[in-house]
């Protein structure tokens, strides 16, 4: 018996590859649950399982009472059984007593291997998480079970099974059973049937992840991957910098005779990887970002909206290079750049400007100031258009007009661009800060018209009443928002200092009792004296250094507060509040405008506090209808 028990065990124990607590736990409950269910104890008796891995023996420990009679053996137990395992046992007590059924062996098999298999498969379930919740985001390897429409799954360690979609599968990639797969553990899920593991070769940590483990400069962090764009299977681009100099980014990448990079391209399906070096400046980024096309000039323009379009201007047969199969190209410089990028072939753009100068208002005077260039580029530009050759030079002539020109636009963007921004600030100015946090129910739009403003990105009053103040034409692009809408956004910002009161940071309560008592202790000393006399006291308080008795300036003593009239009190702890009034005109007929004016609240009161020798104010708070409370400093 002991043999069998240990040797089962232990082979579960290697099998299963989970601690050896955990078995003898799940062990443990099978035997409560077995014990339980083959002589139909209660759930309220108290039942423990005994296991000596030593001996090879187990057994069960059930709560008993100690009577002096037993009338029922699964409740009750003599007193003298009972003393054998608590020697301090009397009549009443509940003792843990020896209960092992015979032949329980048999039956604990029989009753017990489901729950025993359903507690080790949880425990495995709960083990397969934790180890995989550590792998998240990084590579790891399995082999191939099982193929179909869907994807593939994949054997892991620790009995695991991973799940690759066919969407995170490299295009055209086939893998056979029992192939040996490298992908990265992209999403981790519980369900009920244990962990779903979904595994990726198309996500661009994947190609990170690569890049890390085949170049030593970028695990060590001597090189940094700044970001990567990548269509799986065809093409990806990977920006990379370094902060040491003597260090080639892009060589440490590709490595001596590209041994480096090959790598990872065969990995990868005969994925084309261009490695190129990230640049803080965007202009020269985004002409990197292109390559391998050779550009002219790139030319930036942000807007107030917060997009940021590059023109890059490319020679004529490096358009289609530029461009790429398919837009592929420009595409991954647009991800890798964070720009909308388009490309232009450098006629393209000179016949786009010669076409603007001759039509448009406002470029008359750079018309005027390039008149004899004009000439000369309409000159080559009709040569070419009769198909006659065109030399260097006059392409080069051409390139640099073409820079001049798009540097004159560039910088009349940017002054546009300069004044939309103060015009947005001035216009931020007039918005309460807290209505950027407020949700649209408040303004009283239909439901529609709030769920399509809420789509378009207007998800706050604050921004959609900038929005209406700056460009109400893009609001009226959106389903459903017309005149009475944009009224109604009116009437909503012309309410809202009222929603959203100000805010009026008060002073510090020696800094704002000192000037009137300082003026009130002046009033009162000048009363109490004759003219031309001042009082000793009255001077020690005002001036700056502390008095004799090492009181600080402004403070008043508990005699010169005697000598302050009541009147300087009030004055003191009075504070005004705005309060609007109706306009009337020469007649005294109402106008329907109203003006504010200033209404007085006594709401502070000065006060003589003994322990520190000063005059505190004191003030009243309202709490909406509740009323005044207590006087509080």
């Amino acid at each position: 018996m002991k043999n069998e028990f240990v040797l089962a065990f232990n082979e579960v124990l290697e099998e299963k590859g989970l601690p050896k607590e955990t078995i003898l736990e799940a062990l443990g409950h099978a035997l409560v649950s077995a014990y339980r269910k083959s002589l139909n104890v209660s759930s309220a008796q108290e039942v423990k399982a005994v296991i000596d891995l030593d001996k090879g023996e187990f057994g069960i420990l059930a709560e008993k009472e100690v009577v002096e009679s037993v009338e029922n053996d699964l409740t009750e137990v003599e007193l003298e059984v009972a003393r054998k395992y608590d020697p301090n046992a009397n009549l009443g007590d509940l003792v843990m007593v020896d209960s092992t059924p015979e032949d329980f062996g048999r039956v604990a098999a029989q009753n017990a291997r489901q729950v025993i298999q359903e507690k080790i498969r949880q425990a495995e379930y709960a083990a397969q998480i934790q180890y995989y919740e550590k792998q998240l985001g990084e590579i790891i390897s399995g082999i191939v079970q099982a193929t179909n429409s869907q994807g593939m799954t994949i054997g892991l360690e620790l009995n695991a099974e991973g799940t690759m979609p066919r969407k995170e599968m490299i295009p055209f990639e086939r893998f056979r059973i029992h192939d040996r797969v490298r992908a990265l553990v992209a999403e981790i899920k519980e369900t009920g049937r244990g962990p779903q593991i979904i595994l990726s070769r198309t996500h661009r940590d994947f190609l990170r992840r690569l890049l890390e483990n085949e170049v030593p400069e970028i695990f060590h962090g001597v090189v940094e991957i700044r970001s990567i764009s990548r269509e799986p299977g065809h093409r990806a681009k990977v920006a990379v910098s370094t902060s040491q100099q003597g260090i080639d980014p892009v060589g440490a990448c590709v490595g001596q005779r590209g041994v480096r990079i090959q790598a990872i391209v065969r990995e990868l399906h005969d994925e084309k990887i261009d490695v190129i070096e990230w640049n803080s400046d965007p202009t020269v980024f985004i002409a990197k970002a292109i390559s391998p096309a050779r550009v002219n000039g790139v030319y930036l323009k942000e807007s107030i909206d917060g997009s940021r379009n590059a023109l890059v201007v490319v020679p004529e047969d490096q358009l289609s290079l530029a461009i790429g199969r398919d837009g592929q190209n420009a595409r991954l410089a647009a991800k890798l750049t964070g720009w909308r990028i388009d490309i232009k072939s450098l006629p393209e753009s000179i016949s786009d400007w010669l076409f603007a100068l001759q039509n448009k208002d406002e470029y008359k005077e750079l018309a005027k100031e390039e008149k004899e260039a004009i000439a000369q580029a309409e000159d080559i530009m009709a040569r070419k258009a009769d198909g006659r050759v065109i030399n260097p030079e006059e392409y080069d002539f051409l390139s640099k007009l073409n820079d001049r020109l798009e540097r004159f636009a560039s910088r009349k963007h940017q002054a546009e661009f300069e004044k939309q921004a103060q015009a947005r600030n001035a216009v931020l100015a007039t918005i309460p800060p807290a209505a950027f946090e407020m949700d649209l129910s408040g303004i009283g739009l239909p439901l529609n018209i709030a769920d399509a403003l809420n789509e378009a990105g207007f998800d706050t009053a604050g921004k959609l009443i900038l929005a209406s103040k700056m460009n109400s034409d893009a609001l009226k692009a959106i389903e459903g928002v017309d005149q009475k809408v944009l009224d109604r956004i009116a009437e909503f910002n012309d309410v809202l200092p009222e929603l959203i009161p100000e805010e009026v940071e008060e002073a510090p309560l020696e800094e704002a009792v000192a000037e009137p008592v300082e003026s009130a202790l002046a009033d009162g000393a000048a009363a109490a004296q004759p003219e031309g006399e001042t009082m000793p006291e009255v001077e020690a308080a005002a001036q700056s250094e502390p008095a004799a008795d090492g009181q600080p300036a402004g403070d008043v003593s508990f005699d010169q507060l005697f000598a302050i009239k009541p009147e300087a009190f009030e004055a003191a702890g009075e504070a005004s509040e705005d309060e609007e009034e109706e306009v009337t005109d020469e007649n005294g007929k109402p106008t329907g405008k109203k003006t504010k004016k200033k209404k007085i609240n006594k709401f502070r009161e000065l006060e003589y506090d003994p322990e520190r020798d000063l005059v505190v104010s004191k003030k009243k708070h309202k709490r909406g209808d509740a009323g005044w409370n207590e006087w509080e400093e």
